[in-house]
């Protein structure tokens, strides 16, 4: 894994991208599904050339499947990580149709250092769960208005179901036996990724940053899909509900 960035060489953003991917997908495999799922939503709902806004953006991994699938499409991408914001910038390089924003969500401005008022789309994945229950529920009542009349937003993320103790248990361990599995044959967990960027002389700096911010790990917490929708009609969407789900995880779609 070596050669990411030296410091007398172009670093390859790309690399870390797909890094990245790697590294999330040891976690979810079927996280390209859900990808796929949240978009073939977003071409449902609100057309092929949407306005999205990346919410809790990280290296961009949502904006650069929106492009992948929706040429036309425009992104704001916005995060705290100052980490993955740099790599997120490195690899959009050059391209006028993102814009990368640094915001704190549970700051209770962070909406004013957005470019747009609205968004055809607010797309989310395996990132609200850091936040507790009542910043989760304060954060979707920020998003309606960001939400233009008919837009989405989708919100991929854990959301076990607390009702079914035996069936979680078991596809946990069944989950973590396949993690196992890949990690002798090689697979980075998230400490290993990490450990990974702080030997990089690009990265070093903005990884420091992160952790100052951040710690290892937030300790937010996971409410099951029937909170989002519940919490999103009370925001002010007028329909939401599970379009997709595994036996760990759910996507939830809320339309304004």
């Amino acid at each position: 894994m070596e050669g990411f960035g030296m410091a007398d060489t172009v670093t390859d953003w790309q690399a870390w991208q797909d890094s990245w991917d790697r590294q999330q997908e040891w976690y979810m495999p079927d996280r390209e599904e859900r990808f796929r799922v949240m978009l073939d939503m977003v071409e449902a709902l609100v057309g092929p050339a949407p306005r999205v806004l990346d919410l809790a953006c990280g290296t961009g991994s949502i904006t650069d499947r929106v492009f992948r699938r929706f040429p036309e499409a425009t992104s704001t991408g916005v995060d705290l990580d100052p980490a993955l914001l740099t790599i997120a910038r490195g690899h959009f390089a050059g391209d006028d149709r993102v814009t990368f924003v640094t915001a704190d969500l549970k700051d209770p401005a962070w909406t004013s250092a957005l470019p747009y008022d609205s968004y055809d789309a607010v797309l989310t994945a395996t990132a609200l769960h850091w936040l507790h229950s009542p910043e989760l529920a304060v954060l979707y009542g920020q998003l309606a208005p960001l939400v233009r009349a008919g837009g989405v937003f989708l919100n991929a993320d854990h959301m076990p179901d607390p009702t079914t103790p035996l069936i979680n248990a078991a596809e946990r361990a069944h989950r973590h036996a396949g993690m196992d599995r890949a990690r002798e044959a090689g697979a980075l967990d998230w400490a290993d990724w990490w450990a990974l960027a702080a030997a990089d002389p690009v990265l070093a700096e903005p990884v420091k940053r992160r952790f100052e911010i951040y710690g290892e790990h937030a300790d937010g917490d996971t409410p099951d899909e029937a909170w989002h929708a519940r919490t999103l009609r009370g925001a002010g969407f007028s329909e939401a509900r599970t379009v997709w789900r595994s036996p760990s995880d759910a996507l939830v779609l809320g339309v304004r």
